[in-house]
């Protein structure tokens, strides 16, 4: 670790304020200079997250200026505070920042300081002086970036602490191989971006998502990169292009070249699309736009000549959501970014100026003369005038961001509809486009043309028809809306759509249907409850199913499967469309290896549906399992050598690590370290002392600091005392044996791309009793865990959160156990110490049992069907009844209960081993071949009781008799007569004919005297214990040998031996990690939903989107061996990237069926040649 240089500025409460000039060292500041900066230029402008606040600086003057930004000047901004840096030391200022309450921050000498009060504010953790990047975010909070060559920490200071102290609310560690990865920005809403191999990565502070958000296939270095975004996208500046980036859709969906000035202007000229984006564009640009003459000059039309003839686009210009603030000279200057869009769309009226360098300038047979071909109606041009197809498709592929911001129109528009009037203007037209739309109610279509002027002779010609048929009713218009010449929203009475004109191949394509057929006084009120939101509602069910048409523009566009695919799926899924469940399957996974850097979000579109799958077609659960196992979102495998071995352990990329509870560990460093500086003796003392703790109990000392670090308690960023030892102790061994435990491990994907996450919107009282699920806890397939895949996110479950909460539940299950069995079970026991137990007990017991409940509530008929869940209750319920009614009662009328009570408790903390692989397996073993032969088990009883019948019928008494009083009669079946005698023997020999000693009988000696005896007596036999039977004579009862014969032959020869051969088959059949994995996954379900809470199922870091393992070469290789000789290892699916994890792993699979063709062909022209 690099040496700490504290960095605390203590606050002057005795600063003179009308001071003009004053040292920064003495914290004071200027606020009486009416020339800002002394006249000098800005250098560098920031504005607040909020835009309620704005400082420049100069480096000519060596001073930072405050702006208040809220006031009633049209353009110039009013001067509200000034910073001068008069230290003899040259100052190199590398970055500021302000937040919207005046609290200004600097890099370069850092310093914090209040504008209100002009006091200069501490941070509790504020250590370091080489901070690299600050910045406060919409909250007012404050983030520091800090890295050096060991490590980089991200600081985050909340904005509600005091006014002089900031306190560190949270703290995270980036990766270790921190040299892997270069720090971009951090953006006002929490986002850290990161370059990595190529690879844009954003990672949200707050929920700790991680994002990878491009990839690029040449080498991008820091310089060339810039990125501007908001809760919306991300636009990532890289050399020459511009990539835009879908928050929503999660992936580039577009690219735009910034040298392109066509490009540009027709994006300029899209009246949405410029509001959306422009703000964010801007920024990137630079002085890549052409000068005031062309591009910038048309943008700053209407403006002030003094203002907008000398702005030039460079660092001194600075875009927000509502303004442009622009530099000249010393003065900031404000302008309305609404005008300047307006400016903007208002100024490409017609195609010469979108394609002139000089608008205005540049006729349309000038333009023509520069035309290279005319082929098909399509014009392409040279150089700067090209404008061909690709340009226009990199709008349609934008067209899928709009459909938000069209949510306020349809409900504009919604409140203007009168049901009993119709829409009586079917032609619009805007610029060269002119729409024809009108509806057929016989056929129930709605039927579009598109015109486009020709502008040689003002006619009209028509480019292209789209005829919409519903299948249900008439779709009669309410209400038509046109965007630009492109878009046009039509409010039916079937609900509403929002159709694209696509000029690059003259169709339109529908782009959006929500389906809401109602009566004329439902549909107002309907409407408004629908999009009360900000967003667009997803497509129903109804909305496929009415109308084919939008199901084919939805599978086919690659933007709209994507964000409705899985409400397509799951129509065609319902629907019973095999051919349409096909093609949407490898639609998915086409576009997928088109672009497996940036595609990979299309899989979640399947696994979204699996449960789905599951129930319907189960068989595409292993199609996709064995598509998709031991894959990479990056065209080529990497292959790293960690020093210990995590075959199959799961991870998120890029491995950043929240240290937040540390922040009392890292404080005491700084203790420490003020300690070492100003109090040498007394920091030597408790090293010393620190050393004899350590020297007397090191075993204890060191699985304390094993725990604190594994949990984050403590950690290596700073090293300040004799404690830290423990940080060292691991690095010496592992450097010594590094050598040796090092494993080679390759890196797969997990394609189960958003299958364990929750939906983001929930309630949290109602998720408490009926919890959302996700397609994890949904989908229980043993297809999904035959494969690395789903063995790897089991582990990631379980070492994130599984095993903690497991072990919780078996520590306070221990503890009901411990209370009643030591109630129980203790023979000589205080009362008051009994009764404590069993209340103890009835209390554990309540809690466990409510969990079972919470799941009897969620889902009955799934509950009632898993055995486990029958035998818990009982293990519950049967102590809690037990103990309430030996509160009640003497022990000796429950002695049955409590013994009953024991077992059950017993076996159930037996039960909690299942979760361990060596006992898991058994227990799997156990439930499913118990379900496989329950039918057999049912037959075998049946023809149980068929011979408990027929052997009571055969040997119950015929006569009265008692078993407390002597019966004599002739009756073989009467008990009295069937249990053993003694007869008196005379000194002649002779025997007295009357009984002299009689062994009286119990309901044990026939036990067929009643049914039920009867039974269990059969089950006895069935056993091998045949005593029930062998008081009677077989000679003087034939009937009855030739029962007992038929029933050993039948049951115990036949049926048992054919049971004991089922239960060898599904014991194989079962004696699998797959069985055992799948019970594991319940096990993780059950988890989620009843003991995490609401939110909880919401953390990113243990319900990601995207989840990354590592596996062991060696065993990838055998993995791949095996799957290959079952037939499982599939070529035909990602060709080029099984080809390169081939060549990763050095195999040559031999291909049987290949082998098998040249055989063939061997032996036919061995027959030829015979």
């Amino acid at each position: 670790m690099s040496q700490m240089d504290e960095f605390s500025v203590e606050i002057d409460d005795k600063i003179d304020n009308n001071n003009d000039v004053h040292n920064v060292h003495n914290d004071k500041i200027d606020v009486g200079n009416n020339k800002p900066h002394n006249g000098k230029p800005i250098t560098k402008i920031e504005v607040s997250p909020n835009e309620k606040y704005l400082v420049t600086y100069s480096g000519e003057d060596n001073s930072i200026v405050g702006w208040n930004v809220d006031n009633d000047e049209d353009e110039g901004l009013l001067k509200d505070c000034h910073f001068p840096f008069n230290s003899p030391i040259q100052f190199s200022l590398i970055q500021i920042c302000v937040s919207d309450d005046k609290k200004l921050v600097y890099i370069g000498h850092e310093g914090i300081y209040d504008m209100m009060n002009y006091q200069k504010i501490k941070l509790d953790c504020g250590v370091y002086n080489n901070y690299a990047y600050c910045t406060f975010n919409l909250e007012g909070n404050l983030i520091l970036y800090y890295n050096d060559v060991e490590s980089a920490i991200i600081f985050f200071y909340s904005a509600q602490a005091e006014k002089t102290v900031l306190k560190c609310e949270r703290m995270y560690k980036m990766p270790k191989n921190i040299k892997d990865y270069i720090f971009i920005s951090i953006s006002k809403y929490d986002k850290l971006y990161l370059l990595s191999n190529n690879s844009i990565y954003e990672w949200n502070i707050v929920t700790e998502k991680r994002t990878k958000l491009i990839v690029i296939d040449e080498e991008i270095k820091y310089k060339d990169t810039r990125i501007s975004s908001n809760e919306d996208f991300v636009c990532l500046k890289i050399k020459n292009k511009i990539i835009i980036y879908s928050v929503e859709l999660e992936i580039p969906i577009a690219s735009l070249d910034i040298n392109n000035v066509i490009q540009l202007r027709k994006f300029a000229k899209h009246p949405v699309l410029c509001f959306l984006l422009f703000p964010l564009l801007l920024p990137l640009l630079n002085d890549n736009i052409p000068s005031s003459n062309g591009y910038w000059g048309t943008i700053m039309r209407n403006r002030r000549k003094k203002f907008w003839s000398k702005l030039q686009i460079s660092n001194n210009i600075k875009a927000t959501n509502k303004y442009i603030f622009g530099a000249l000279d010393a003065d900031i200057w404000k302008i309305d970014l609404k005008e300047i869009i307006q400016n903007i769309t208002s100024s490409y009226k017609n195609f010469n100026e979108l394609n002139s360098d000089n608008p205005g300038e540049l006729n349309f047979d000038e333009f023509i003369e520069n035309s290279m071909v005319i082929k098909e109606e399509i014009l392409y041009f040279d150089n700067d005038f090209k404008f061909d197809e690709k340009i226009n498709m990199v709008y349609d592929h934008l067209h899928v961001l709009l459909l938000n911001s069209y949510t306020e129109t349809i409900r504009v528009l919604s409140q203007d509809i009168d049901s009993n009037v119709l829409e009586t203007r079917n032609v619009f037209e805007q610029n060269s486009i002119k729409w024809h739309i009108y509806n057929s109610h016989q056929e129930k279509t709605i039927n579009l043309h598109v015109f486009k002027k020709n502008n040689d002779n003002d006619e009209w010609n028509l480019i292209c028809t789209r005829v919409e048929k519903f299948e249900i009713a008439r779709p009669t218009l309410l209400k038509i809306k046109l965007f630009g010449d492109s878009y046009i929203i039509l409010i039916t009475r079937l609900g509403p759509l929002i159709y694209h004109f696509n000029e690059s191949d003259r169709s339109i394509s529908l782009i959006y249907f929500y389906y809401i057929y109602l009566s004329n006084k439902e549909i107002i009120p309907h409407y408004k409850k629908v999009y009360s939101k900000s967003t667009l509602p997803l497509p129903n069910y109804e909305s496929f199913k009415y109308n084919d048409n939008w199901v084919l523009d939805a599978k086919h566009n690659k933007e709209i499967l994507l964000k409705y695919g899985v409400e397509l799926l799951t129509f065609a899924i319902k629907e019973h469309k095999l051919e349409l469940i096909d093609e949407i399957y490898k639609e998915c996974i086409n576009y997928f290896k088109q672009d497996l850097k940036n595609n990979r979000m299309f899989l979640s579109v399947i696994t979204s549906t699996l449960p789905l799958l599951n129930e319907y077609y189960p068989e595409y659960i292993l199609r996709y399992s064995l598509d998709t196992t031991m894959i990479i979102d990056s065209p080529s495998f990497r292959i790293e050598y960690p020093n210990s071995n995590l075959h199959l352990f799961s991870f998120l990329y890029p491995q950043i690590i929240n240290i937040t509870h540390s922040i009392l560990w890292f404080k005491y460093n700084i203790l420490m370290r003020r300690i070492y500086n100003n109090h040498k003796i007394l920091f030597a003392i408790i090293i010393f002392i620190q050393f004899l703790v350590i020297l007397l109990t090191f075993p204890v000392y060191f699985a304390i600091f094993y725990l604190l670090s594994k949990y984050n308690y403590i950690n290596d960023i700073s090293e300040s005392d004799m404690f830290s030892i423990y940080f060292i102790i691991p690095d010496i061994i592992t450097s010594k044996f590094s050598k040796r435990l090092t494993t080679p491990t390759i890196i797969f994907m997990n394609p189960f791309i958003n299958f364990v996450t929750y939906p983001k919107d929930y309630n949290w009282l109602s998720e408490l009793i009926w919890p959302q699920s996700s397609p994890f806890v949904k989908t229980v397939n043993r297809d999904i865990y035959k494969t690395w895949s789903g063995e790897s996110l089991i582990n990631f479950k379980w070492n994130n959160y599984g095993k903690h909460y497991y072990a919780i539940i078996w520590i306070g299950f221990m503890a009901f156990l411990g209370c009643f069995t030591a109630a129980a079970t203790i023979p000589h026991i205080d009362d008051n110490i009994r009764n404590k137990l069993l209340i103890s007990s009835i209390v554990l017991g309540v809690i466990h049992l409510s969990f079972e409940i919470r799941q009897m509530i969620y889902d009955f008929n799934k509950w009632i069907h898993d055995f486990w869940n029958l035998f818990d209750v009982i293990a519950y319920v049967l102590p809690i009844f037990t103990s309430i009614i030996w509160l009640q009662s003497s022990e000796i009328n429950i002695i049955s209960l409590l013994s009953f009570s024991c077992l059950f408790l017993d076996i159930k903390f037996l039960l909690f081993f299942r979760v361990f692989e060596y006992f898991g397996v058994y227990f799997a073993i156990i439930i499913s071949v118990a379900k496989q032969i329950i039918s057999f088990l049912v037959v075998l009883f049946i023809i149980i009781i068929s011979f408990a019948h027929a052997f009571y019928i055969l040997l119950i008494p015929r006569s009265q008799f008692s078993f407390d009083q002597h019966t004599n009669n002739d009756d073989p079946n009467n008990p009295w007569n069937l249990v053993t005698t003694y007869y008196q023997v005379f000194e002649n020999g002779t025997v007295n004919p009357n009984p002299y000693i009689i062994q009286p009988p119990n309901g044990n000696t026939n036990m067929f005297v009643d049914f039920r005896t009867a039974i269990f007596a059969m089950y006895k036999f069935l056993t091998g214990d045949s005593s029930a039977l062998s008081n009677w004579s077989y000679t003087d009862n034939p009937s009855l040998a030739i029962m007992i014969v038929l029933f050993s032959l039948l049951i115990v020869v036949y049926l048992m031996n054919l049971f004991i051969g089922l239960l060898n088959n599904a014991i194989e059949k079962d004696n699998d990690r797959v069985s055992y994995l799948v019970q594991k996954a319940e096990i993780l379900a059950e988890i989620e939903l009843f003991y995490l809470l609401p939110h909880q199922r919401r953390w990113y870091t243990w319900f990601p989107d995207v989840i990354y393992y590592y596996a062991n070469v060696d065993k990838s290789r055998e993995k791949i061996k095996e799957m290959n000789d079952k037939g499982e290892w599939k070529t035909n699916e990602f060709p080029e990237l099984r080809k390169n994890l081939m060549e990763k792993l050095n195999i040559q699979l031999i291909n049987e069926t290949s082998l098998q063709n040249i055989l063939a062909e061997i032996q036919e022209m061995k027959q030829k040649l015979q």
